[in-house]
């Protein structure tokens, strides 16, 4: 069962994915996760900027693990990584379009007003692209160039996703796939 702490961080994830960090309140976080305005400044005392900041790092945590998840899954990098974007095509369309990039409206939207949420972000996206790098690298790829490919599979998987909420189709993610895919399987 889930802890007041943990139903108003779920609720805020959510939120802040759907509507960003300045359309979402402080009080819509409360009557949504259905937990006393006390508890909340009580688990957050930082207010709204702590509470979105453990919200991001929750999320971040959360794809870490699903992207090392499910790269251990395929042997082969290229095929490992093209079957993660894939996958995140797939989830994008089952929720209507409606998410896909946990982080990316935070990050596009405080990055240059926000110093702590955007090294929240920075944080988040840099783990991610550790996790790409060590993937290509266990392929048999350099370090360097494994860290640039990966820094690319995260910029494509992002702008990808916004592309695919935008014309309400998974095609730009599969054809993101597509191309990492052969660039990784062609790369020494």
């Amino acid at each position: 069962m889930a802890t007041a702490r943990d139903q108003i961080i779920e609720t805020t994830c959510n939120l802040l994915e759907m509507q960003g960090y300045h359309a979402t309140g402080l009080n819509q976080i409360v009557k949504e996760s259905k937990s006393p305005k006390g508890s909340l400044y009580y688990y957050f005392p930082g207010g709204k900027e702590e509470l979105a900041a453990e919200a991001v790092s929750h999320v971040g945590r959360i794809v870490l693990q699903r992207i090392q998840d499910n790269l251990a899954q395929v042997e082969d990098s290229a095929e490992a990584v093209r079957a993660f974007i894939r996958q995140i095509a797939i989830n994008v369309e089952r929720s209507g379009f409606r998410s896909g990039g946990p982080i990316t409206t935070i990050a596009m939207e405080t990055a240059s007003t926000n110093v702590g949420l955007r090294e929240v972000c920075y944080h988040i996206y840099n783990e991610w692209q550790g996790a790409f790098a060590s993937k290509l690298e266990q392929g048999g790829m350099d370090a360097a160039r494994a860290r640039r490919i990966a820094t690319l599979i995260i910029a494509a998987i992002e702008g990808a996703v916004i592309l695919c909420r935008t014309s309400q189709s998974r095609v730009p993610m599969e054809m993101v796939s597509e191309e990492i895919y052969e660039l990784v399987r062609l790369s020494p």
